[in-house]
């Protein structure tokens, strides 16, 4: 019994956290006191359904007009309790109106309750957890790629800069079952945690992996040592943006056309070429033919740089004679469009 209270007010907090749902719960509960006082009039002094609305909303407005008679002492007790709940109840509708009406609040709820809709009919999405400056470069990589995402943020003050953005997101710890089931992580494709601390990270891939035992979970380490408890906590992959940061210092002094060449498929701002893969299964058309005889160059200026076996094994810059095999994975690199394309053609979801 006293776990559920925690649970309630967070329920209560979530919805009276918005002005526009704030104002429906106070007309709500004014209609609810206009019933209730036309009843009880009715019933104590036993007047009419139009005098019993009269009296009702005469006191609930504190209007000062007369009464229909003289009320009896227990009907001026109940028309003091009606007029003690009925001024402030209409107060906190008044004052809940006119922030809805006058300020952005109106903008907010609408949008916010679009993009919630939107998120409940999200599948095979991405859950991106932390929208810092990290999470931020991850979701402009998916919104480039045309992969729906939803967000988690824990801090309400980024929420006015996803609801600019028109960005599906819940508010809320990503650590908690509560908010990943609000995310979608049901339906998820995948999951990336990049919030700030590795504690979070490892608690947030924890939480996912035992909602989601086959989801595939991207965590962000900041500490190498954290890297291995990341992977026990359930973490398919771990990226250190620190050391690929130093990797990519290093190659800009010692090998800087390599730098400009990785920072031309990385430029997320100009996104005309990228690296694409394509899983191979016993389903997929290019199971048993040549790496020639995917026609990947002429037909869409795609080049094939490595393979991936079964065993995980790289296979760089394949032979054009050698046989593409179920298990496989193929890892190509051309154009963003003719990337996309072969994707959505080749890939066997």
């Amino acid at each position: 019994m006293i776990r559920a209270f925690p649970t309630i007010g967070r329920f209560v907090g979530r919805h009276l956290s918005e002005p526009l749902r704030r104002f429906q719960v106070a007309l709500m509960l004014l209609l609810l006191l206009v019933v209730t006082g036309t009843t009880g009039f009715r019933a104590i002094e036993g007047m009419g359904f139009v005098d019993s609305l009269y009296m009702t909303l005469i006191t609930i407005t504190t209007v000062g007009f007369g009464e229909v008679h003289p009320l009896s002492q227990v009907g001026r007790i109940f028309t003091m309790c009606l007029i003690m709940m009925g001024v402030g109840t209409a107060a906190w509708a008044l004052g809940t109106g006119i922030e809805v009406v006058l300020g952005e609040n109106l903008w907010q709820s609408v949008q916010r309750r679009r993009l919630m809709k939107d998120t409940m009919s999200l599948s095979n999405h991405y859950i991106v957890c932390g929208y810092g400056r990290m999470g931020r470069q991850i979701v402009n990589d998916l919104k480039n790629r045309g992969q729906d995402f939803v967000v988690i943020e824990l801090s309400g003050q980024m929420e006015e800069r996803l609801l600019e953005k028109g960005y599906p997101h819940v508010i809320g710890d990503a650590e908690d079952n509560n908010v990943l089931l609000r995310a979608g992580i049901e339906r998820a494709r995948g999951l990336v945690a990049a919030l700030d601390t590795d504690a979070a990270n490892v608690l947030t891939v924890l939480s996912a992996r035992e909602l989601r035992a086959d989801l595939l979970i991207v965590a962000r380490a900041t500490n190498e040592n954290t890297e291995a408890k990341l992977r026990r906590a359930g973490a398919d992959r771990v990226v250190s943006p620190d050391a690929i940061g130093g990797h990519r210092l290093a190659l800009a002094l010692l090998q800087p056309k390599v730098h400009d060449f990785l920072g031309k498929i990385f430029n997320i701002e100009e996104l005309d070429v990228d690296i694409g893969e394509i899983m191979i299964d016993e389903r997929s058309r290019l199971a048993g033919i040549t790496v020639a005889g995917t026609n990947f160059k002429d037909r869409w200026n795609v080049t094939i740089l490595a393979i991936q076996t079964a065993g995980e094994e790289f296979i760089i810059s394949p032979e054009a004679q050698r046989v593409i095999v179920p298990g496989e994975t193929l890892i190509v690199i051309g154009p963003l469009q003719a990337i996309s394309r072969i994707e959505a053609e080749f890939s066997v979801v």
